[in-house]
Order: structure tokens, then C-alpha cells, then sequence
């Protein structure tokens, strides 16, 4: 699943306005965080994601393989947030 400029653009614009549901912290990216991840994408489709780590690699390495573990797409990381969708095959 790759999404083109229009539609990571349109997903943005959804995810302005959320909170961060998942925050990654010391321990990194454990299998309760990709638990949780997978129920909160199966929930909402579209998240925000909190990583604590203050470098910049370590949090492209969490993000990735956030995304990779849930098969989800990486739609956009500014700082520590950053964005995840996954389409619920359900609706």
C-alpha cells in the first residue's frame, strides 16, 4: 500500500487535529507497543504516535518499524510525533 502525494496529503489534514494515542518511551518499540498500535489502527485507522527519544535516527528506526511491524504506512513525522494509517479492511 503506497499512498501518492494527494492522498498523504488528505491525511494530514485528518490527523491535525488528534492527540497522540501511543507514546513511545525508553524501552522502545516492545511488543505491547506493536499490541497497541495494531488495536488503535484496527480502531481508528489513522494515528498519532509519540516517541520520547531525543535522536532523530533513533526515531525514524522506531517509526519504521512501528509501521512495518503493523503494516501500516508511514504517512508523515515532524520532531517526536508522527503519523500512521492503516485501511481497516472491516468497512
Amino acid at each position: 500500500m503506497s499512498l501518492n502525494t494527494k492522498e498523504r496529503s488528505a491525511l494530514k489534514s485528518r490527523a491535525h487535529h488528534l492527540k497522540p494515542v501511543i507514546r513511545i518511551g525508553q524501552h522502545g518499540v516492545s511488543d505491547n507497543v506493536i499490541s497497541e498500535t495494531d488495536n488503535a489502527l484496527t480502531t481508528h485507522e489513522l494515528i498519532k504516535v509519540h516517541i520520547q527519544h531525543d535522536e532523530r535516527e533513533i526515531r525514524l528506526q522506531y517509526a519504521n518499524t512501528l509501521a512495518e511491524k503493523n503494516h501500516a504506512e508511514l504517512v508523515h513525522k515532524i520532531g517526536k510525533i508522527f503519523i500512521l494509517y492503516r485501511k481497516n479492511i472491516e468497512t
